[in-house]
């Protein structure tokens, strides 16, 4: 599902720049000696065999996953659910991906199948490390210099994306988990730079990620796919509560970014409650979200990865979560029971 556009036959809102950007001439170079669409399917088929990871339409128990084919062409959305996420009995990851431009369900299924074992690492790696820190806290009376400390800190660009209060509050699963998503999402971002095989310079994907380990959930977005938790009220009727903000170019601290960044926002004449993101001086891309995995040629211009995280212990109010992408013809979504209750 396209979220991406030129706007060289449309009439843009006045005051918007729309001439050529050297961006561009960059591409054709780097793309000239690029063969985008190959594929290792030996690596994709070993991934394919894990034991409880879902990927096509169908169920456990645990979760329902549905994608449906549109009439526009290549479906480029991808979804994935990971029952006994880290060899965790209790944990489940799930992901919905929604790819745009001509890669786009390429980059989105390179997302699905290697976020997760990005995240799994340094999920591993964080425990190690704060089980390290403990011990060097009783050994020196709670003394811990900066490298030790270093051993667990997150990117510091990363920390804007974490509220610090809550973190505090809450159980370690959340502080460990949150540092893991940050550093799995950079890591993720900067492979898709390299990948040879798959040209993200103008394609890029949504993502929408959680992770459940017993009644805790902790929820990983980038991009405009949305995640929402079916409850009950005080009359047991089910309500609808959003975990996710959509994160597009029209929120302020977004769009101030960008603009920062020497990037533009705007919308179209014929589409006026649409901003889109655009190069300076360009009629290009018209990206209709603020962060998103690929889109490198934003990269510069205040387009970024880091993704947002929310934390949530469930009760026996919380019915089940549904993750989705914003499509209404092509949609795809996964229904995550809650069965803490």
């Amino acid at each position: 599902m396209g979220s991406c556009f030129s706007a060289e036959s449309r009439s843009p809102l006045s005051g918007s720049p729309l001439s050529p950007h050297p961006a561009f001439d960059y591409r054709k170079k780097r793309n000239s000696r690029k063969k985008p669409g190959s594929v290792d399917f030996r690596k994709e088929e070993q991934l394919h065999r894990i034991p409880g990871r879902l990927f096509l339409n169908g169920s456990s128990g645990v979760a329902s996953l549905y994608t449906q084919q549109g009439k526009k062409g290549t479906n480029q959305d991808a979804m994935i659910v990971w029952e006994n996420f880290g060899s965790r009995t209790d944990t489940v990851f799930c992901g919905v991906f929604d790819g745009h431009g001509p890669y786009g369900h390429m980059v989105a299924k390179k997302v699905r199948d290697h976020l997760p074992l990005k995240l799994s690492a340094h999920w591993e790696v964080n425990i190690s490390s704060e089980d390290v820190l403990r011990e060097i806290s009783l050994n020196t009376a709670g003394s811990v210099n900066s490298e030790e400390t270093a051993l667990i800190s997150a990117d510091k660009d990363s920390r804007a994306s974490v509220d610090l209060d809550v973190t505090e509050k809450n159980p370690d699963i959340f502080k460990t988990l949150k540092e893991s998503f940050l550093k799995a999402f950079k890591v993720m971002d900067r492979e898709l730079r390299l990948h040879t095989n798959i040209d993200c310079f103008c394609s890029g994907t949504t993502a929408v990620t959680l992770v459940k380990q017993g009644p805790y959930l902790v929820v990983g977005n980038v991009g405009d796919s949305r995640a929402v938790l079916a409850t009950r009220d005080k009359d047991n009727s089910l309500k609808a509560v959003q975990l996710t903000v959509d994160l597009k170019p029209n929120l302020p601290a977004e769009a101030e970014r960008i603009r920062n960044c020497k990037g533009c926002v705007f919308a179209l004449h014929d589409e006026p409650t649409v901003a889109r993101v655009w190069l300076p001086n360009n009629d290009a891309p018209g990206l209709a979200m603020a962060r998103a995995f690929g889109d490198f040629f934003l990269k510069d211009f205040g387009l970024i990865s880091v993704p947002e995280i929310s934390c949530r212990c469930l009760s026996e109010e919380d019915e089940f979560i549904v993750l989705a992408t914003d499509g209404v013809k092509e949609p795809t979504w996964i229904l995550i029971q809650n069965t803490d209750i």
